[in-house]
């Protein structure tokens, strides 16, 4: 929340050489934007109890495209190992999308999809995003995603995806730098503008 400090300012020296003081007055100390801990609850929360609406911008292709490579090399970590170890390393001179059977199905992507949409649905962020301070919102309230709206925007990847990316690309070019799971599902992916440690201020 934003705190409260007294200030007190001295003016001229009276005749007797004491300094006299003004009226106390008071002033309100802002929060530093970058204070990611205190971005918690939905963003009606976040501009109620610190205002921070106005200082969230929609985040861009390059920074959502960290979030995803983070995201990859995470999600390689976990299910490579899986993988070789019930089907060996043969497996991936296979070629094909689904080469191993339900265990394969399951791995690479049942499991990644449910993943994905309990991290957008509880934290507003896969593992990737939340590094990057992004969070993922309904286009509309600002609130956390349901359970269905976050399932449509998964599934609306492959719309995303099959024209050669350009579903993904158009986020460079969006105004609200929506893609077009995005736009679908009625969502935009948020973070704050100011990211360092305090707020930047200069003396004079």
């Amino acid at each position: 929340m934003v705190a409260e400090k007294r200030v007190t300012e001295p003016i001229e020296r009276s005749p007797t050489g004491e300094t006299e003081i003004m009226t106390t007055s008071t002033m309100k100390s802002e929060p530093a934007l970058g204070d990611i801990d205190s971005l918690q609850g939905d963003l009606d929360e976040i501009t109620r109890n610190t205002g921070y609406a106005d200082g969230l911008e929609y985040a861009g292709f390059w920074v959502r495209f960290g979030a995803v490579l983070i995201d990859t090399a995470l999600l390689m970590i976990i299910t490579v190992p899986l993988i070789v170890w019930i089907y060996g390393w043969g497996y991936y001179n296979d070629g094909k999308l689904i080469a191993g059977g339900p265990a394969d199905f399951l791995i690479n992507w049942i499991a990644p999809a449910i993943g994905t949409v309990l991290f957008w649905r509880l934290w507003q962020a896969t593992p990737g995003k939340a590094m990057l301070s992004l969070r993922v919102v309904d286009a509309d309230s600002g609130k956390r995603l349901s359970v269905g709206q976050a399932a449509v925007r998964y599934l609306c990847y492959l719309i995303s995806m099959l024209p050669l990316c350009l579903g993904f690309i158009w986020v460079a070019c969006d105004r609200k730098k929506q893609g077009w799971h995005d736009k679908i599902a009625r969502t935009v992916v948020v973070r704050v503008k100011d990211r360092g440690p305090e707020r930047v201020r200069f003396n004079n």
